[in-house]
């Protein structure tokens, strides 16, 4: 493992960017799954 990181040393990056992407659209799609489940309320003025 090291020496594959040691010749592309970009590789890095590259995973650290994909895992961010992959938390991104985790956290987006579970907030937003959430909000369709709520019922809205009346309001009373």
């Amino acid at each position: 493992m090291s020496d594959l990181l040691d010749e592309y040393p970009m590789l890095m990056f590259g995973l650290e960017a994909l895992i961010a992407l992959f938390l991104l659209i985790f956290i987006v799609v579970w907030t937003a799954s959430g909000r369709k489940k709520r019922v809205p309320h009346d309001r009373r003025d």
